[in-house]
């Protein structure tokens, strides 16, 4: 674990003394250039760890990229631990540099690994350049472990059970996107191989509540997170906030986390979506949430996704989850608003279903009116669908949310 003191890895790295404490970016020569990191896909991604490792110091801060890219890094003032500088998903709007400070990105290992139980070995199935394939390798860093990498593109059960096979550590864990995790608890061999992880994060997009019964059932031991770039990967595990993570509402219902694993802010733009409070700095998300009296964190959705019909705010998260569960044969949804003459905004519907389900296209009439009488008892009646459209599979961000944009397109189509 990489901790204030010494540490050295099993790659043979010089030591590295005092690392929260390394003040580096800032020099006699002005600040050390954060420099591109193209980030390959499958095994090949294990090029990459020392140069992290030495970013993990904040001496040596990088931007990592989809390999093949060529981005700009635009100025601004840069903390002075800072470590890595990750994009934004994008979800919401043109993707921002997140500016991931040493200290951040320890506590967030720190807290994973008294969450989980322990250190352990990780697999690598998602994209490194989104924060939560980059955290796989920086735990992994953080622990002295050597990762497992598979391609993002070609996991298959298959590849899963040969991957695990490969893993010598004694605690194993993985972080994987909800679509994934659906493609390999369907399938048997993939669910053995789901099976060898002691904790599997769960993250990138909501995961249908179905699909959580079903792998616990299945004795896959699933670990839902919350978090962004922003809050250097996931922050809030099974609801509940990691060590020294505080979230709260606003006034709006918008969910703000604060601690040591908050952005120092975002490179060369000014936003006031960073603030420091009592003693810690804050981040306001744009999600809508609620936080009990018991601390539990329910996520609600995009404050910039919910739907205003007819003066009434519908939230897409809640619509979704009520589709995958009560209608017959859907598998995977998507609610966006559309343009109504009359409401403003219609909430419509796309689905994937199972075989023997509705072929693809649009839901005639008769049918859409038989998914609003399934709905009523479970939904208020602004929030019933107007338009539904099923589609072969749900357009996914490479990150592995839905692309809100391309459904509504395809709904408006």
């Amino acid at each position: 674990m990489l901790t204030t003191g010494e540490a050295t890895t099993e790659r043979g790295m010089a030591p590295v003394e005092g690392v929260t404490h390394v003040r580096g970016p800032v020099g006699e020569d002005g600040p050390v250039p954060i420099s591109p990191l193209p980030v390959p896909s499958g095994p090949d991604v294990l090029a990459v760890l020392p140069d992290l490792e030495r970013a993990l110091t904040g001496t040596a801060p990088v931007h990592p990229h989809l390999a093949g890219e060529a981005p700009r890094i635009p100025d601004g003032s840069v903390p002075e631990d800072l470590a890595v500088t990750i994009a934004t998903s994008g979800s919401t709007g043109e993707p921002k540099l997140a500016l991931l400070t040493a200290a951040n990105l320890i506590a967030s290992a720190e807290a994973t690994v008294e969450r989980l139980g322990g250190p352990g070995q990780w697999l690598l199935a998602l994209p490194a350049h989104h924060i939560a394939g980059l955290q796989v390798l920086l735990r992994s860093i953080a622990a002295g472990t050597t990762p497992v990498a598979l391609d993002p593109s070609t996991v298959t059960p298959f590849a899963l059970v040969e991957a695990t096979a490969g893993m010598d550590g004694q605690r194993r864990y993985t972080s994987l996107v909800p679509t994934l995790l659906a493609r390999l608890v369907a399938d048997p061999v993939g669910l053995e191989a789901l099976r060898r992880f002691d904790a599997i994060l769960v993250g990138g997009a909501a995961t249908p509540p179905a699909l959580l019964d079903r792998a616990r059932s299945e004795g896959v031991r699933v670990v839902t997170t919350y978090g962004m770039s922003e809050t250097a990967g996931g922050c809030v595990y099974n609801g509940r906030p990691l060590k020294d993570v505080e979230v709260r509402t606003d006034a709006d219902g918008t969910l703000e986390i604060g601690g040591p694993v908050v952005a120092h802010g975002y490179l060369g733009r000014e936003t006031e979506a960073f603030a420091v409070g009592g003693g810690q700095r804050w981040f306001r998300t744009r999600d809508l949430g609620t936080v009990d009296a018991d601390g539990r964190i329910s996520v609600l959705g995009r404050a910039d996704d919910v739907i205003n019909t007819g003066g009434l705010k519908v939230a897409p998260r809640v619509v979704e989850e009520a589709a995958l569960a009560h209608v017959p044969a859907v598998t995977g949804a998507v609610v966006v608003g559309i343009p109504h003459s009359e409401w403003g905004q219609a909430v419509a519907l796309a689905a994937v279903t199972s075989p023997g389900g509705p072929p693809d296209g649009p839901v005639p009439d008769s049918g859409v009116a038989e998914i609003r009488e399934i709905l009523r008892p479970h939904l208020p009646a602004h929030a019933l669908p107007r338009r539904v459209l099923v589609v072969p599979e749900l357009p996914l961000l490479d990150s592995g949310k839905p692309d809100r944009g391309v459904v509504a397109r395809l709904l408006t189509g």
